[in-house]
């Protein structure tokens, strides 16, 4: 997506969500800002966090994140997708 990021993960047991999130954003920040030749402050410093719940939950969001660039009219299917996980496996 042009504006934000779907993440699915699992936190592993003992772990705070916010310190993994917070790792993730500053590993992802520094690596996108090298690429994109730039500095400063890449993501919000906010996150929208969802606990899934069980099986069928799971199954519905990665239906959501796999169907959100067709909604956004950026592809007529997730596959197309190239960054997405519904794209084919190389």
């Amino acid at each position: 997506m042009p504006n934000h990021v779907h993440v699915l993960l699992s936190v592993e047991p003992g772990a705070s969500l916010g310190d993994t999130v917070g790792s993730w954003k500053r590993y992802t920040a520094r690596h996108a800002n090298q690429q994109l030749g730039r500095t400063g402050p890449f993501w919000q410093t906010e996150y929208w966090d969802r606990f899934i719940r069980n099986e069928a939950h799971f199954n519905a969001t990665v239906e959501y994140i796999d169907q959100n660039p067709v909604k956004a009219g950026l592809v007529s299917e997730p596959s197309l997708w190239p960054y997405g996980s519904a794209r084919p496996k190389a």
